[in-house]
């Protein structure tokens, strides 16, 4: 190889011509040179020497030399030396010392030199690619414009200039003819370390992408006047933003706008041609819930905190339009405010209220034994629950028109004889199914759940104490008719296994309380363990003394 057998000023030259075009340091193409003429030199003397080499940067000048250990008696000529051979290489050593033996350099051969060659490329390519890795480490979620290199399987080989990234099919915006040769931007979502150098991620339908391409847009979001405070995006085909100003006197809408919509429609060309819906972003989740919905009309809004679900009521004329194509529409919103989203109409949302008025109608006029009457008032008032009569204020209840302090008494004693008839007929099916009476003093559990945790098999503390707590409590998902959530389309469904949740969650227990049933479950276990210790130091303190 030419680098090895030039003269000392073509060595550096080309050291720096190397770590020019590879824009890397030349201290690791020098450090690649010693590493070749090392090998090669083992090569020519023997490969058991340990042989080093050094290349001053500066003036080009070549060291070569073989270390060995000065011993008593010598095992491995190759590394070893005697006391008196080593004299006369260094005077004065000592045993235990490594000294050095120098050695003439070597005229290498082609093999050699070949091999030389292959050391110092693998040299630089590793030192390449480290510098690539480091280059691009730390720009994720930055857009980079490259040029397409070429399509593989359906994936995009993107040339950055220094690198390559890759943009997957699954990233790419659907229908988009990728053709090599033409300038793409994207998104860097990624950045790996691999053998074959660093692997960029690229993506085209990530949310954030669009969110970046109106900040370069638009200079008030670039300077953190305008936030765009949630983005949900059907790649190609239509996406929402959320935006929200911190100067009053700018309209967040009108802003990412732009005249004429000059500023949306070059962000949109990027997208080609996605439809981009900008929505004034508010803390009051209903009223952003509404917005989201636009441009379909909004009657009004139910919350659900516990389930995470909004139930929204729309007019008749108005739910093809809140839905959208294929449900596109409620998806996106659901996104965009992270809840689940149940579309209904006026006339739905009136026959699931007088269902469920009359279910607890019923319930209360059974339990309560009272008049349909009085069921219907508490109904009216806001009461769904046994519970919630029987443990609300008393002066709740007798303030309600009609009722006075004996009857609000009279109704709470009754609420509370009734959950106690409840709580006893769970009680025999409980037992009944062979559930173990140690459950019943697991704290949040009562005797509807242990009967439900029976029904599943779970009748000892250790088959509870198995459990995870996602097992125990996660709420099952349901399937609506309609519903846009994160997960994707709305649609008719089969029950699947992630579905069916955990063994209690119908019943609403929060991680919280979950864990210290589980917690709970397991505390025999670790009792066990503290019992066996004492017994087993008695048992060894028997033992000592017999």
């Amino acid at each position: 190889m030419s680098a090895i057998s030039a003269n000392k000023a073509e060595l550096l030259a080309i050291a720096n011509a190397v770590a020019s075009e590879k824009m890397i340091d030349k201290s690791i193409v020098i450090e690649a040179m010693e590493e070749a003429i090392q090998k090669s030199a083992r090569n020519r003397y023997g490969a058991e020497n340990d042989i080093r080499a050094k290349l001053d940067p500066l003036t080009g000048d070549l060291t070569l030399w073989r270390v060995v250990e000065v011993v008593e008696e010598v095992e491995d000529y190759f590394k070893q030396v005697d006391l008196k051979q080593a004299e006369k290489l260094q005077p004065g050593s000592k045993m235990g010392d490594f000294i050095v033996d120098p050695l003439p350099p070597v005229d290498l051969g082609r093999i050699d030199a070949q091999s030389a060659k292959q050391v110092i490329f693998q040299k630089v390519r590793d030192a390449e690619r480290e510098r690539q890795f480091e280059e691009f480490k730390d720009r994720q979620g930055e857009v980079i414009t490259g040029v397409i290199k070429s399509v593989e399987f359906g994936h995009v080989i993107v040339n950055l200039g220094r690198a390559e990234g890759v943009i997957r099919r699954d990233q790419q915006i659907p229908r988009e003819a990728a053709r090599t040769g033409e300038r793409v931007r994207a998104l860097i979502t990624k950045v790996e370390r691999n053998n074959r150098g660093p692997q960029i991620f690229l993506s085209r339908a990530h949310p954030d992408f669009m969110k970046k391409l109106f900040a370069q847009e638009v200079p008030e979001i670039y300077d953190n006047i305008i936030e765009i405070k949630a983005a949900a995006r059907d790649p190609g085909s239509r996406a929402k933003i959320g935006v929200i100003s911190r100067d009053s006197s700018i309209d967040p809408v009108g802003a990412c706008v732009g005249m004429k919509g000059s500023r949306v429609q070059a962000v949109v060309q990027e997208l080609q041609g996605e439809k981009i819906d900008i929505i004034p972003w508010s803390e009051d989740t209903a009223t952003f819930v509404v917005n989201a919905l636009q441009p379909a009309t909004v009657s009004r809004v139910v919350l659900d905190e516990d389930d995470g679900r909004i139930e929204v009521v729309v007019p008749d004329d108005q739910l093809s339009l809140a839905i959208g194509r294929r449900g596109q529409n409620v998806r996106l919103a659901s996104q965009l405010t992270g809840h689940q989203i149940d579309i209904m109409t006026e006339e739905e949302a009136s026959e699931k209220r007088s269902k469920e008025f009359a279910e607890r109608s019923k319930m209360f006029e059974e339990e309560l034994d009272v008049d349909e009457t009085l069921s219907q008032l508490l109904v009216a008032e806001g009461f769904a629950e046994l519970e919630e009569v029987a443990y609300v204020d008393l002066a709740e209840l007798a303030s309600i028109e009609g009722f006075d302090d004996d009857l609000a008494g009279e109704l709470q004693s009754r609420a509370l004889e009734a959950l106690e008839r409840q709580e006893g007929a769970h009680r025999e099916v409980r037992r009944g199914l062979g559930v173990e009476d140690a459950l019943a003093e697991i704290p949040h559990l009562n005797e509807a759940m242990l009967v439900t945790l029976g029904k599943a098999g779970i009748k000892t503390l250790d088959d509870l104490a198995d459990l995870a707590t996602d097992e125990l409590i996660a709420k099952k998902r349901e399937a609506p008719r309609r519903r846009g959530n994160a997960d994707g389309p709305p649609q008719r469904r089969p029950q699947r296994e992630t579905d069916k949740g955990g063994v209690l969650g119908e019943y609403g227990l929060s991680e919280e309380q979950g864990n210290e049933i589980i917690m709970a479950a397991r505390a025999h276990w670790f009792e066990d363990e503290i019992v066996s210790e004492p017994d087993t130091q008695e048992a060894a303190h028997a033992d000592s003394t017999q």
